[in-house]
C-alpha cells in the first residue's frame, strides 16, 4: 500500500472529504423529497444529528455468533465504499493497477451483498423478504452494471480505472455511462426500485431488526454508497485539467447527480419487482448488450 493510496484514503477523495459528504448527500436526498412533497425537510446537519443520535442509543442485546454477525454486516460496506472512494482517479497522478476497475466493481457489489446476508441473519421476516427482494434486484440490476463496465473498458481497451478517467468522444463510452447511471437508483434503493426496503409493505426490509450502533453504520455506508457510485461516473464524464480543476469537477458534478437521482426518486412512485426485472431485463439489457457488440465491432474492426 504506497503513499499516493494513503493520502486518497485518509484525504481526498477519501475520509476527510467522503464522510461529510455522505452526510451531505442525504441530506439533499431527504430535502428533494420534502420538496416534492412541499414540506420544508431536514435542516442541514439533521443527517450528522441522527448517526450520533443512533450511535448513543442501547440496542437489544443478541447472544453468540449472531449478534456478532449483524454488527459485522454494516461495518463491511462503510470499510468498502471507503477503499472503493480511495481507489477512483480524481486526480492524474493516482494510477492504481492493471485492472483495478474489476476490484472497483467488486468493492461497489459489497454492500449489496451485506444487505442481503444481514436480512437473513436477523431472523425476521421482514428481514427475510427484504433480502430476497435486493438479491433477485441485485442480480437484475447488474447484468447492466457490468455490460456497461465492459462496453467502457472494449472502448478504453483498459480495465484500469486511471485510462476510464481519460475522456473519449467513443458512443461506447457513452451508453455505458447512461447504462451506470440507470443502475445507481437499484443499488441505493431508491425509488422507483426501492423494494427491498418498502416502508410501507415490509417494514424497513433486512434493516428490520436494526438499531443503534449498527443502523448509524449502514445509514453511514448508504451515504458512502452516494459518494463512490457519482463519483465513479463523475471521472467518467469529467474532462482533463489541472489537479484542482478535476477536484472541483468531481464534487459539482458528484452533487449534480445526486440532485438528479434524488428528485428522480421523489416524483416516482415504486415499482413492483417484477416490473423492475422487466425493465432492467428487457430493455436496460438490451441496450447495454448492443452497446458492447458495437464496441467489440469497432475495437476488431479491421
Amino acid at each position: 500500500m504506497n503513499a499516493s493510496f494513503l493520502l486518497r484514503f485518509f484525504l481526498f477523495p477519501g475520509l476527510l472529504f467522503a464522510i461529510p459528504a455522505s452526510w451531505f448527500y442525504v441530506w439533499v436526498e431527504h430535502k428533494a423529497v420534502a420538496r416534492m412533497q412541499r414540506r420544508i425537510g431536514p435542516p442541514l446537519l439533521q443527517p450528522f444529528y441522527d448517526f450520533v443520535k443512533l450511535f448513543g442509543k442501547r440496542t437489544p442485546s443478541r447472544r453468540g455468533i449472531e449478534a456478532d454477525l449483524l454488527l459485522l454486516w454494516p461495518t463491511l460496506p462503510v470499510l468498502s465504499m471507503l477503499t472503493a472512494i480511495a481507489m477512483l482517479p480524481v486526480l492524474f497522478h493516482s494510477r492504481g493497477f492493471s485492472g483495478d476497475a474489476i476490484l472497483l466493481v467488486a468493492l461497489l457489489e459489497m454492500p449489496s451483498i451485506c444487505y442481503i446476508l444481514a436480512g437473513f441473519t436477523s431472523g425476521s421476516m421482514f428481514g427475510e423478504i427484504g433480502a430476497i427482494r435486493e438479491a433477485i434486484l441485485s442480480v437484475a440490476c447488474n447484468v447492466v452494471f457490468l455490460l456497461s463496465i465492459v462496453t467502457i473498458a472494449v472502448t478504453e481497451k483498459t480495465f484500469r480505472l486511471s485510462d476510464f478517467a481519460v475522456v473519449s468522444s467513443n458512443p461506447g463510452r457513452w451508453i455505458g455511462v447512461f447504462g451506470i447511471l440507470l443502475c445507481i437508483p437499484a443499488k441505493l434503493r431508491l425509488n422507483p426500485f426501492s423494494t427491498s426496503s418498502a416502508e410501507q409493505e415490509i417494514y424497513s426490509g433486512s434493516l428490520t431488526e436494526y438499531a443503534g450502533a449498527a443502523l448509524a453504520m449502514w445509514d453511514l455506508a448508504h451515504g458512502l454508497e452516494w459518494v463512490a457510485l457519482t463519483g465513479f461516473v463523475a471521472i467518467l464524464v469529467m474532462p482533463g485539467g489541472a489537479w484542482w480543476l478535476r477536484a472541483i469537477l468531481f464534487v459539482l458534478i458528484s452533487f449534480a447527480e445526486v440532485l438528479l437521482l434524488s428528485t428522480f426518486a421523489a416524483a416516482t412512485g415504486r415499482m413492483t419487482l417484477d416490473g423492475a426485472i422487466r425493465f432492467y431485463w428487457r430493455w436496460a439489457a438490451i441496450l447495454a448488450l448492443l452497446a458492447v457488440l458495437a464496441a467489440l465491432y469497432v475495437r476488431f474492426l479491421p
